[in-house]
């Protein structure tokens, strides 16, 4: 299995080799290691463990060979290399406003390879493994999932080399956060096309609703992977925030953004819409325009 990805800048298909590739087709693909190993893996106490050694002044050392073997553009960031207090604190460093300038309309929550579907249904085509995938099951919630029926659901898949905080798509008041417990399961392609239900209905994750003034309620919801301890919110709730403006970030590990909108009130651009029809992710980073 082969991870493509469209890069939206230059139009070119590149090909992802995420760090671990072996352990997480080993995880995902071997029998063996469904059954007797990924139990484990998707624990919380591993993937918390495996925080607090990333939040170590030890871990410092792993920084400089990380931004070397996944070609990460240090310019962008605030601090330099040998500033970082720990690896997590370089993983979710800050970035210099300039490197992320914020588009108009509806802009994509963070940095990472996404998708769009402007009805909800057309989920459990893309994804044809496993269960199928509903709304209420992903939500916990039968009376929110009625609201966002046939709606737009939009998939921002973080990489581990990816910039680590995310924003706000939209203007408008950010509800406070509903935190749904759960598993570990790696984001990854190779877990979502085991089982992509399992991942997203089974993994931690939390709820804000963003009320907007004339796009409806956008429903953004961060979501934990193996290997992420922690997500972090550093926002205000029921304080009006704008495009752009920082929600949170994920400590060590990749991770996933879904942003939901109900039906009608987003358009998502055609060429992404296009690459997911033909199931190819669209690199974008955070605060491009990916819809009106």
């Amino acid at each position: 299995m082969k991870i493509k990805y469209i890069d939206r800048a230059t139009g070119v298909i590149k090909t992802e080799r995420p760090p671990a590739e072996g352990l997480l087709k080993f995880l995902y693909d071997n029998p063996f290691g469904k059954t007797a190993v990924l139990p484990l893996v998707k624990r919380k106490f591993l993937s918390e463990l495996y925080g607090r050694r990333m939040d170590s002044i030890a871990s410092i050392k792993k920084i400089k060979p990380f931004v070397e073997d996944l070609n990460i553009d240090m310019n962008e960031s605030l601090m330099s290399i040998d500033d970082f207090s720990s690896f997590n604190d370089f993983f979710y460093r800050k970035l210099k406003p300039e490197s992320r300038p914020i588009g108009e309309g509806f802009v994509s929550p963070g940095d990472g390879r996404l998708l769009a579907f402007e009805n909800i249904d057309l989920v459990n085509s893309f994804f044809v493994k496993g269960r199928k995938f509903t709304l209420t099951e992903f939500l916990q919630d039968q009376k929110l999932a009625k609201q966002y029926e046939g709606g737009t659901l939009i998939i921002l898949r973080l990489a581990p080399n990816d910039y680590h905080r995310f924003h706000f798509p939209f203007n408008g008041i950010p509800s406070s956060i509903k935190k749904i417990k759960g598993s570990y399961f790696s984001v990854s392609p190779y877990a979502l096309a085991s089982n992509f239900t399992k991942v997203f209905c089974e993994n931690k994750r939390e709820i804000c609703i963003l009320k907007t003034e004339n796009k409806g309620d956008l429903l953004i919801a961060p979501i934990g992977a193996t290997m992420v301890g922690t997500i972090i919110e550093t926002y205000q709730p029921n304080t009006a925030v704008n495009r752009g403006d920082e929600m949170g970030y994920f400590a060590f590990g990749g991770s996933t953004v879904v942003v939901i909108a109900e039906a009608g009130k987003i358009s998502v651009d055609a060429d992404i819409i296009s690459n997911t029809a033909n199931k190819i992710e669209t690199f974008v980073k955070m605060g491009e325009k990916i819809g009106k």
